[in-house]
């Protein structure tokens, strides 16, 4: 492409992420455009584009699809919508940046790989805790030996409040909406491919969850085919904010990640030693994650490389969440490839 055009993109979907990444592409990114936005509702899409003070809304993503002024879209539609539209997207020769997940049927992702490879298009997957400076630093320490041969695996990962009733029923449950961002941090940290899951869970939030065929708690133990073992344990509640650790152990060494706080300070009193709790939720702990990832989507586009999320990375985490599902369902370890 032209080394000093901007990148000019169409954002699907006018929700919370959708927001996000609108935002950040037009004030974050350098070389980067947004000159469309698409939400069937047409008000929270002219909402968006009155915000960002230029581009057009429409109700209908087609529109985008068929304008060939725009390079990329960015998909951020809900989860049963992906699929469809990468496809569309692909064949209509946009380059493609995704949420996760692309869809919770494997013949439906693979369509929609299928569709991106005929096409000659770049796609990339919304997994933005790869871009977050500590779990980065984590996985280049371990890739250069820092540890030695990695053992275990620690990711802990709890949101400060279960979400909306209406949301977890259309969600595809806890693996899929939550889980599956650490499924793909557990193997991203190791380098490694995960063989084998072992989900437990249970209901002690909010019975309307159980209710509604869901749980709320869990803990899912990975065993990868190096070797080594990970434990991801989530919780839909944590009264004290958004809980994002972890933590690689090995021969040599460990790598430890804490949470991120608003501030460093420490005040001792007569009632004890205090400090601040973490970040409320992703959008403030992920901050910089979301413009990163997005910075090296529009790079790559400028020169035509492979993205650093790739579509078997996007497609991999879905596996795993099958996997976990059947496991908690069935109370036994189960292979990846029993799912594929």
């Amino acid at each position: 492409m032209n080394s000093t055009a901007p990148i000019r993109f169409g954002v699907i979907g006018a929700g919370r992420i959708g927001k996000l990444h609108a935002a950040n592409l037009a004030a974050c990114i350098p070389g980067a455009q947004v000159t469309a936005i698409a939400d069937p509702n047409y008000q929270a899409a002219c909402d968006l584009a009155a915000q960002l003070r230029g581009p057009q809304a429409t109700p209908d993503y087609r529109a985008i699809l068929q304008d060939p002024s725009i390079d990329a879209v960015a998909i951020c539609s809900s989860t049963d919508t992906h699929a469809a539209i990468l496809i569309e997207a692909a064949r209509a020769g946009k380059h493609i940046f995704c949420e996760k997940p692309i869809a919770y049927d494997l013949a439906r992702i693979d369509a929609a790989l299928a569709a991106v490879e005929q096409a000659g298009v770049l796609l990339q997957i919304g997994f933005n805790r790869r871009f977050d400076p500590n779990f980065k630093k984590v996985r280049d320490l371990v890739a250069a030996g820092q540890v030695g041969k990695p053992h275990i695996v620690r990711i802990t990962s709890r949101d400060p409040a279960p979400p909306p009733i209406e949301y977890v029923k259309v969600s595809g449950g806890l693996f899929f909406d939550m889980t599956i961002h650490d499924f793909d941090m557990a193997r991203y940290l190791l380098g490694a491919e995960v063989e084998e899951v072992f989900a437990t869970g249970g209901v002690l939030v909010d019975p309307r969850i159980g209710e509604a065929g869901d749980i709320d708690t869990a803990v899912v133990t990975l065993r990868f085919q190096n070797g080594a073992i990970g434990v991801i344990d989530n919780s839909r509640r944590a009264v004290y904010g958004y809980d994002q650790r972890v933590e690689v152990f090995g021969s040599d060494g460990v790598l430890m990640v804490a949470n991120e706080t608003p501030d460093r300070l420490t005040c001792g009193d007569a009632a004890g030693m205090h400090s601040a709790k973490p970040h409320y939720f992703f959008l403030e702990r992920y901050t910089r994650s979301f413009v990163d990832e997005m910075k090296q989507f529009v790079d790559c586009v400028r020169q035509g490389c492979v993205p650093p999320v790739t579509g078997q990375d996007g497609r991999i985490p879905v596996v795993m969440a099958m996997a976990a599902t059947r496991s908690l369902r069935e109370n036994r370890p189960v292979k990846l490839c029993e799912v594929e």
